[in-house]
């Protein structure tokens, strides 16, 4: 994936949540159902942002940024840990 298509795809995640955030007040689906699918857009958003970050290291240390390959979402999560 090149650097404009995870920024698209970052948008377009970015885009569902308000979506989500707006049915949910309409009451057109639960805030369970809601909760669940954020919750696996943020992973999603989260392994994204890391590829990215991954790809502009590459390219700053004058690597090939297609080398970068996302990262198992458990790796992305647990940075901090």
């Amino acid at each position: 994936m090149k650097d404009d298509e995870i920024l698209q795809r970052i948008s377009d995640m970015v885009d569902e949540e308000h979506v989500l955030r707006e049915r949910l007040l309409a009451g057109e689906l639960t805030s369970e159902e809601e909760h669940r699918r954020i919750a696996s857009l943020e992973e999603q958003l989260d392994r994204c942002w890391d590829l990215l970050r991954q790809r502009r290291a590459r390219r700053d240390a004058g690597e090939d940024p297609d080398a970068a390959s996302p990262r198992p979402a458990d790796k992305v999560e647990n940075y901090l840990q």
